[in-house]
């Protein structure tokens, strides 16, 4: 998923987007631990993509602050 499309989501899709990718990070993590793991770059693909939430979040927050002030 690109920035781009990140960017195109609403605050309520972003939220769900998250929470789905970090329960799918906790499974590949957990799948990891018991070697059972097939692909490991999907490890940092799904770090990468909160990552990217993350950073879109903060900026729409930050855009909101100077409005409010």
């Amino acid at each position: 998923m690109k920035v781009s499309e990140i960017r195109e989501m609403s605050d309520d899709q972003l939220v769900a987007e998250l929470a789905e990718t970090r329960r799918q990070l906790f499974d590949l993590r957990f799948q990891a631990a018991t070697e059972r793991l097939d692909a490991p770059s999907e490890l940092r693909k799904l770090r990468k993509k909160i990552a990217r939430i993350l950073t879109v979040e903060n900026e729409r927050q930050e855009t909101e602050a100077p409005a409010e002030a």
